[in-house]
């Protein structure tokens, strides 16, 4: 049987905080149907999904930092998650499918690049579910550090809240300084 790795990632439009990527190799026993895009279940279905994902495949999460992010962009950060994910995997897939239209350098790997393939394809819904419920997690600890941008509801996204917020508490070390509007404060 081919071994197939499917891989996303989370938080590419996020106004804070590192850019997040898993990679997942689905066990032959998952029940795919109930495996979907990250962005279409409610959180608690996210976080019983995760811990369900986890128990039956070969996963792993890696991330890009915000410094990362400022010096080579969101595009190429995402990839370079993206890339740290699938080498972090304990077992070489034969192929690997990712998410988007386009793909991560990587040498020795047979990579496919699928549109809306987190709809389309049970290892890549699984992946986008993995790398949302642990940049969630993240991203909802922070909020509890720095109290007032809410960040436990928006995860750091442009929100009327989190914009309110920035205006009012300026921004932190978590901000990403290249991106609208935050780097029309700097």
């Amino acid at each position: 049987m081919k071994i197939v790795a499917g891989v996303d990632e989370v938080g590419r439009g996020s106004l804070i905080g590192p850019v997040y990527a898993a990679a997942v190799i689905l066990n032959k026993n998952v029940n795919k149907k109930l495996l979907k895009d990250s962005k279409s279940l409610t959180k608690n279905n996210r976080e019983f999904l995760a811990k369900y994902i986890k128990k039956n495949s070969v996963w792993a999460v890696a991330k890009a930092s915000v410094k990362e992010i400022e010096k080579i962009n969101i595009l190429h950060a995402s990839l370079l998650a993206m890339k740290r994910s699938i080498k972090k995997l304990k077992v070489k897939p034969k192929l690997v499918l990712i998410d988007g239209n386009k793909l991560p350098e990587i040498k020795n790997y047979k990579l496919k690049s699928i549109i809306k393939g987190d709809k389309k394809i049970a290892s890549i819904s699984a992946a986008s579910i993995i790398a949302k419920v642990t940049r969630d997690k993240m991203i909802s600890n922070l909020g509890k550090k720095f109290k007032g941008y809410h960040w436990e509801k928006n995860y750091g996204y442009g929100t009327k809240q989190h914009l309110k917020a920035i205006k009012k508490l300026g921004i932190t070390t978590h901000h990403r300084k290249t991106f609208s509007p935050i780097n029309k404060k700097t």
